[in-house]
């Protein structure tokens, strides 16, 4: 076993793989950008080196950098964790001509399984089935749109060299080829520095299902079962769960079996991940879609079902240790489920989001795992990926897990971010997953539903018992004012409390941006809500006046004031997120209707007009990168271009204005 390991990565995989470093007595060396000089993988590592600025070009993916800090710290290996370099098979090579041992496959493994369009002829010569598509490498343009019209609308393009669902497109309308090809290519050379694409059949209500494997150096492969991955948006995973529902044991021993020759197919060592595409009504006709040629995000699932640490197997394998697994050695023990936590917006259509995170709880508990890379003061901004950590939940059957992650999810606190938490909460809920009749599509079709329009009352109910808290008397007799030290007298304290009576209803007017003012009643501990959806009572306890907790109907919702929760406005008290600036802007302080303006801190990659051109309504003007997501913005009406404050790689915060529009009959009245 190696001495020393330098850790390739930062977040939540980076600490995840320095607790086995720590278990197994290897010094861990952390790396850092300066955006995350005091990260969490930073402090937990036995020694850390700043590798660069905070863009990732320039630190996390600077091979050379990362080298100099192996070799200052005398590091005997580097494990790559996943992103970033992981999949890059000149730093693999660059690793071992420094003398380094690269955690992870060979180089030409890494080569051969990163190129789509080769992967899929080499495991179709091992006996593998592919899904149908375009063949041949560096296809131009027409010929990707020939190959889509010959293989039959939909079809889904895909960057050669990439994964995680970054360039994907979903094409069901051959007019819209053109645009969605262009697209695809700049997302896949934004992210892999490689615009190839290829183009495959789309299958109608698929499945995504995984096969985790393990080779060593000798020639040894297992599998340890699968992974269902069907629960995706934007083709990006957000649950993960092992076993399937679908499969029955002689499905799963064909794919299983089908997986090994796919890495044996490329002389692969290591943990990786063969992705199958599986038509939902016939299981046993399943297709190869890729390799993951390093560790996955939902590795933990497989961990907490196999009792296995794959990390741990990395390194022994990588030292040159056989596995001294058999396949009839693994087995499959209850179920995990997995809930991608990041830092997202769902009320607002999922745009990234960011901030600096004021208060965490990360649930723990029987049957409760969290992975995470965040502590109290972290900065999370869109330079990175928006995975923030993981929450998994194991249980002895499906059910019982689904029941664990929920109720972990619903304990999931990260103030100061909005994350997508309470999304998969009620997507764990909803009766298709339940019943474990998944698909990749069935996310984006229900989606709505799962997005609540209105605001939940208990969130009114527990801003009005937390500014409540703030105003009473925390003694009876009177309270000293921690701001002045001063005596307060209880007659002048606002809560309603009355000498030898009943006490009065204390009235707080609330509102959250976007939707009409509420009034909260509190008496004590009991609160009634006028102009919401209906009456509440509840129950509250403020051990301080920063802090107020709320049961409701067995689930706790935990609010914080941090002097940025509660926010003035005239008579009425908002209830606003961490940026109660932002938060509080009208659309006229945006600049209007006519405005486009930034969803998210980003940088725009794309400018597709100048002042004066005339467009049409919902015609494409901009393209924001942020997080490595693409957010097209498009005319909010037809009219001209009169503003426009931005170019191709100009910085941009949230909301800022970066093009108007003015309305064609504005421009008739003016003339």
């Amino acid at each position: 076993m190696f001495d020393t390991v330098l850790v390739a990565n930062r977040g939540e995989i980076a600490v995840r793989v320095i607790r086995t470093l720590r278990s197994l007595g290897v010094r861990s060396v952390a790396v850092f950008s300066d955006a995350d000089a005091d990260a969490r993988h930073v402090r937990e590592a036995d020694t850390a080196v700043r590798i660069g600025p905070a863009p990732a070009a320039e630190s996390y993916l600077s091979a050379e950098r990362l080298l100099e800090a192996a070799a200052r710290t005398g590091a005997q290996a580097v494990h790559p964790g996943y992103g970033f370099l992981a999949e890059n098979a000149a730093f693999a090579r660059a690793c071992t001509e420094a003398g380094l041992v690269f955690i992870g496959p060979p180089a030409d493994a890494i080569s051969l399984m990163g190129d789509k369009i080769r992967a899929k002829e080499t495991v179709r010569a091992a006996g593998v089935p592919v899904v149908p598509g375009s063949s041949g490498s560096g296809l131009t343009d027409a010929e990707l749109a020939s190959a889509a019209r010959e293989i039959g609308m939909p079809v889904l393009l895909k960057p050669s060299a990439g994964g995680g669902g970054k360039g994907m497109r979903l094409v069901r309308d051959e007019a819209a080829l053109a645009e969605e090809i262009a697209a695809a290519r700049r997302e896949a050379r934004a992210s892999f520095g490689d615009d190839t694409l290829l183009v495959e059949r789309w299958v109608d209500r698929p499945r995504h299902i995984e096969i985790q494997v393990l080779a060593d150096g000798h020639g040894g492969v297992v599998h340890l079962g699968e992974r269902e991955c069907s629960l995706q948006r934007r083709h990006q995973k957000i649950i993960e769960e092992a076993p399937s529902v679908l499969l029955d044991e002689k499905t799963r021993a064909a794919m299983g079996e089908a997986a090994v020759q796919a890495a044996r197919s490329c002389g692969y060592s290591g943990a990786g991940t063969v992705e199958f595409i599986v038509p939902g009504d016939d299981p046993s006709s399943y297709y190869f879609m890729e390799m993951n040629t390093r560790l996955q995000v939902e590795h933990p699932v497989t961990e907490l079902i196999t009792g296995l640490d794959l990390v741990e197997w990395q390194l022994r394998v990588a030292a040159g240790e056989r596995l001294g697994l058999a396949q009839d050695d693994i087995t499959l023990t209850g179920h995990a489920v997995e809930a991608r936590i990041c830092a997202e917006d769902p009320a607002r259509g999922f745009l990234p989001s960011g901030g600096t995170v004021l208060r965490l709880h990360e649930p723990e508990g029987d049957g409760v795992r969290t992975d995470s890379g965040l502590t109290e003061g972290t900065e999370v901004g869109s330079l990175y990926d928006p995975m923030l950590s993981k929450v998994i939940a194991y249980g002895p059957d499906r059910a019982t897990a689904l029941r664990r992650l929920r109720g972990a999810l619903a304990r999931t606190v990260t103030l100061g971010v909005q994350t997508n938490a309470g999304f998969l909460r009620r997507l764990l809920a909803h009766p298709a997953v339940v019943a474990g009749e998944l698909d990749t599509g069935l996310v984006e079709r229900e989606v709505q539903g799962l997005v609540p329009e209105e605001v939940p009352p208990e969130v009114y109910a527990a801003a009005g018992l937390l500014r409540q808290a703030a105003l009473s008397p925390q003694e009876p007799g009177g309270r000293t004012d921690h701001r002045t030290d001063h005596w307060t007298d209880p007659f002048s304290v606002p809560s309603g409390w009355r000498m030898g009576g009943e006490a009065a209803w204390t009235v707080h007017h609330l509102r959250v941006p976007g939707h009409d003012p509420v009034t909260v009643r509190v008496r004590g501990t009991e609160v009634r809500l006028d102009g919401a959806a209906s009456d509440l009572r509840g129950s509250g306890a403020a051990e301080d006046p920063a802090t107020l907790t709320l049961h409701l109907d067995g689930v706790a919702h935990t609010f914080h004031h941090r002097g940025t929760w509660l926010g003035r406005d005239g008579d009425a008290w908002n209830v606003v997120d961490h940026d109660p600036v932002a938060a509080s802007l009208t659309g006229a302080a945006h600049g209007g209707a006519d405005s486009l303006t930034a969803p998210m801190p980003g940088t725009v990659t794309v400018v597709k007009v100048a002042v004066g051109d005339e467009v049409a309504a919902g015609q494409s003007l901009l393209v924001v990168e942020a997080m490595k997501m693409e957010h097209v913005l498009s005319a909010p009406h037809a009219g001209t271009v009169t503003e426009l404050d931005v170019t191709p790689g100009t910085t941009v915060a949230m909301d800022q204005v970066l093009a108007v529009v003015a309305p064609a009959a504005v421009q008739e009245e003016q003339a």
